[in-house]
């Protein structure tokens, strides 16, 4: 943690401190780093832990400008995180940016091959139907669509978890159940999402689609996760029926609180509209009148 120091007065006259507006703090403009695509100015420190915190994560592999009211919406640049992290994360910041590269890119796709990391091309077709993929490396055949072992004239199954789609990782999870699966697909936009912990309530990074682990319906419209209460998820949630009780608890009290305070403000607002109408004719008139000769 920096410790402040005395500066004299000519010092700081000289030498001015700038705002982060991440911590709030002041400091020297040496202790400063600048984005440059938004020319948003944060503390190297606050920055640097942001930055790191993202990679970790594996959030973004475009890190954004961290303040959320940044007009230009800038993002930092390659050479900008590569100054401020250490090596480690900054290969771990490309291996992400790889990743999804492959991922999204409709000609190329990982071998599912658990002992295989490469990745493969995909003919180029005007119709998005499943190809045979043969890997250059391990020589496996595989579809290009669900990953498994080439089935020809045959549909590929739906609603497979997919977890072959990243290197390393092994093919047996096909054989387990859906619900043990670590790895499937949002059902929106179609990205594959890891859950290694945690409840069945998911949301994906990507879209920001609420949905449910087990079945893949959608949540974004359930505030109170009723979902649980009946049907196949019943009781799968993963959290006590006491802290799902206080979470609707909570829900409920903050729409019962915005409309308290409609309720309260509504007679003030009807008084208020009169005067503030007067004063806009009144306005409106002055700028009608013409100009003293």
């Amino acid at each position: 943690m920096t410790t402040a120091r005395y500066r004299p007065t000519w010092d700081l006259a000289l030498d001015p401190l700038v705002s982060c507006k991440l911590c709030l703090g002041e400091f020297p403009l040496e202790q400063m780093t600048t984005i440059t695509q938004c020319q948003c100015v944060f503390c190297t420190l606050c920055l640097k832990q942001y930055v790191e915190l993202l990679i970790k994560e594996g959030f973004e592999t475009a890190i954004g400008c961290p303040d959320s009211a940044c007009p230009k919406r800038g993002h930092l640049q390659e050479n900008e995180i590569e100054c401020m992290v250490a090596t480690e994360i900054m290969q771990r910041y490309r291996k992400l940016q790889f990743e999804k590269e492959v991922l999204l890119d409709p000609r190329r796709t990982w071998c599912p091959s658990s002992t295989c990391q490469a990745v493969c091309q995909l003919k180029e077709s005007d119709t998005p139907l499943p190809q045979l993929v043969r890997c250059s490396v391990c020589t496996h055949e595989f579809c290009s669509a669900c990953k498994a072992t080439w089935h020809q004239d045959q549909d590929c199954q739906k609603n497979v978890p997919m977890t072959s789609f990243l290197p390393g990782e092994s093919s047996s999870f096909f054989k387990a159940d859906d619900d043990d699966t670590p790895i499937k697909r949002c059902p929106k936009c179609k990205v594959y999402i890891e859950r290694d912990e945690g409840c069945a309530q998911m949301m994906c990074k990507n879209c920001k689609h609420a949905f449910c682990w087990y079945c893949l319906e959608s949540l974004d419209d359930d505030f109170l996760l009723i979902h649980y209460d009946k049907g196949p998820c019943r009781n799968k949630l993963g959290h006590s029926r006491a802290s799902v009780i206080w979470h609707r608890t909570q829900v409920v009290g903050i729409f019962a609180g915005f409309g308290l305070l409609l309720l309260v403000a509504s007679p003030f607002l009807l008084l208020a509209t009169p005067f503030v109408l007067c004063c806009k004719c009144k306005c409106s008139k002055g700028d009608d009148d013409p100009l003293p000769t």
